[in-house]
């Protein structure tokens, strides 16, 4: 893989002070969630969603969060927020979030905890060869909406992910 490339997979973590983190993680404990989307047109729905209404308050402390951290995000626009939730042992699908143009893709883990043989990564296909990067509590994960990725499951428990659109 190319050093470019590399770069195009950026992580932040504690991301958020303790109070936002635990927040969020009480938010995708306590939402509702309706089965899941279709990655691709010939797979089958995986997981779980729960759209962000704009009017929630979760969705303000995300939204300001990644716009101070990143200030010319604001020339982008925020099209979606939502949580991705899976059960255990669940196998998504390997999937692009934008086909064309400029869009970023943000991945928060808040969960309070994890370890390493728990799985639940977002593997991210690239030149052949496959990474993945571990959903370390209260990490942001930032890349280009074109890479083709994927979630994974812990074996456990349910893996909570908040998903935030740019295009």
């Amino acid at each position: 893989m190319n050093q470019q490339t590399l770069n195009q997979i950026q992580t932040s973590d504690n991301f958020f002070g303790k109070r936002d983190h635990n927040s969020i993680l009480s938010y995708c404990e306590k939402c509702s969630y309706t089965w899941g989307e279709v990655d691709n047109a010939n797979t089958p729905p995986t997981g779980m969603i729960h759209n962000i209404p704009e009017d929630e308050k979760v969705y303000s402390i995300v939204k300001n969060r990644i716009e101070e951290s990143i200030p010319d995000i604001t020339k982008m626009k925020l099209y979606r927020m939502y949580v991705n939730c899976f059960a255990p042992n669940e196998r998504p699908y390997y999937h692009t979030d934008q086909e064309d143009g400029d869009g970023l893709t943000f991945l928060y883990y808040p969960q309070k905890d994890w370890l390493l043989d728990e799985g639940g990564e977002t593997q991210f296909y690239i030149d052949g060869n496959l990474y993945g990067v571990y959903p370390e509590p209260n990490r942001m994960v930032m890349f280009d909406a074109k890479m083709l990725h994927r979630a994974t499951s812990f074996r456990n428990r349910y893996r909570f992910t908040v998903a935030v659109k740019y295009n």
